[in-house]
């Protein structure tokens, strides 16, 4: 299933986004990932092996410039909030909506000046069952 790649590419594909979004944890600079959360479920699972799921994912920034996090991980909340559409590749899910479950806040500052911030989103989506 490759919803996760095109949740970073609806990121990505946001006008003057500073940085750009990449899959799994933050690196040691300036950085803006997006990974999974724990608590994903499937919410029903139909006879033909399609599965309604919910899922959670984190988005993580970290910088030394407060208002740099602060101010893309908003750009990326509001665009995300009104978010319609995720096509998939591969036909392997269909979205239905994004919620914003927390907006951004700091997580972390540490001795030598950098900050994390972060934003949990939960995707709703049908995932079909793989063809073999």
């Amino acid at each position: 299933m490759d919803f996760m790649e095109r949740l970073k590419d609806k990121i990505n594909e946001i006008p003057l986004l500073p940085i750009a979004c990449a899959l799994g944890y933050l690196g040691a600079g300036d950085s803006l990932v997006l990974y999974p959360l724990p608590g994903s479920k499937t919410v029903t699972e139909y006879m033909d092996g399609t599965k309604d799921q919910q899922l959670n994912y984190e988005i993580a920034m970290r910088s030394k410039l407060q208002s740099k996090i602060n101010g893309t991980l908003w750009m990326i909340q509001n665009e995300l909030a009104n978010l319609a559409e995720i096509e998939s590749q591969n036909n392997s899910f269909e979205f239905e909506e994004l919620i914003i479950t927390n907006m951004p806040f700091i997580n972390q500052a540490d001795d030598q000046g950098w900050y994390v911030f972060l934003l949990d989103v939960q995707a709703k989506i049908t995932v079909f069952k793989e063809e073999k």
